[in-house]
């Protein structure tokens, strides 16, 4: 009888094993735990390519990192044409896609292709995305989410109901938006896994969550609103409360290089409330597991995007 894979206790960058060989493309690599993750997949061999907005920003990424073992792709997670451009500019198979990039707790905003701004970027954007690079994914595709999915949600789960969240119809809540898209990146995870073993796919889906850690992403709604006084307190608070950055790309790491892990395996850290520590297995909240809302967000997420993964 076998028994089901776990996670050594204490697991940190020194259990990564060699990469030389591996490829990984990681969304939003120029700050935080993007960065941070792909700083160790380099120091370990690996061949990366970051994704950022700002093609300065990315170069100036690359440089820091200093490897030959580095690209940057151009990309915009609110642009379906911006998505389509890059993954066309992906011509050859890799190992890991790992679904990083984020805002949190924006003012309400569309994308341009008139999305409700974090669902469309946390979710929308990486759902094309990924449906337009699976075919060329040999390994993994890692999902970042957060614990902010338990306070998401999508109303009675129906097709209009998430299709009015997506384009933003109804009342507007900064977090409870951020939660939503957070448990979109569950339910996408737990339904590609699915779709995995019933196509045959050569690839497995995981999703993580970091906890609290100190990183840009908690700067964004504060600059977005010119609330300078919140985000000089935010910063504060990140140096005393949060952990590094370093340390809340563990489980991204973790889920991107441990074996052996079964599909679907929720990742984070093993500290008090999985605010900081070391990776663990977890359990997110019962609605992530939801399949017929999952099927949902699925098929609204092909509609939206015109993405349709076959």
């Amino acid at each position: 009888m076998s028994s089901i894979p776990t996670i050594p206790r204490g697991w940190n960058t020194k259990n990564i094993g060699d990469l030389s060989g591996k490829k990984f493309l990681i969304t939003g690599g120029t700050s935080g735990i993007g960065k941070e993750a792909a700083r160790e997949l380099i120091r370990a061999g690996a061949h990366v390519t970051i994704t950022a907005r700002d093609a300065q920003k990315g170069a100036a990424t690359a440089l820091e990192l200093g490897s030959k073992n580095i690209s940057v792709g151009s990309l915009d997670l609110t642009s379906l044409d911006s998505i389509q451009n890059f993954a066309k500019s992906i011509t050859s198979d890799f190992d890991v896609l790992i679904l990083n990039a984020g805002v949190m707790a924006t003012p309400f905003a569309h994308t341009k292709d008139g999305f409700e701004l974090q669902l469309g970027t946390n979710h929308l954007g990486h759902f094309a995305l990924a449906g337009l690079l699976h075919s060329k994914v040999t390994d993994r595709v890692v999902s970042v989410s957060s614990q902010a999915h338990r306070i998401g949600n999508f109303g009675d789960g129906t097709k209009a109901q998430i299709l009015d969240r997506a384009k933003g119809i109804g009342p507007y809540k900064p977090w409870s938006a951020y939660g939503a898209s957070k448990l979109a990146n569950l339910l996408f995870t737990n339904e590609l896994q699915r779709r995995i073993m019933k196509n045959e796919w050569r690839f497995s889906a995981y999703a993580v969550h970091p906890g609290y850690s100190n990183t840009n992403l908690q700067n964004v709604s504060p600059a977005m609103r010119g609330a300078t006084a919140e985000a000089r307190v935010t910063a504060a608070m990140n140096a005393v409360i949060a952990q590094s950055a370093s340390r809340g790309a563990l489980p991204t790491l973790c889920a991107a290089t441990h074996s052996p892990l079964v599909g679907a395996s929720y990742i984070g850290p093993d500290g008090l409330m999985e605010m900081r520590g070391f990776p663990k297995l977890t359990r997110a909240a019962g609605i992530a597991y939801d399949q017929e809302l999952a099927a949902n967000l699925w098929a609204v997420s092909e509609e939206l995007t015109g993405v349709t993964w076959g």
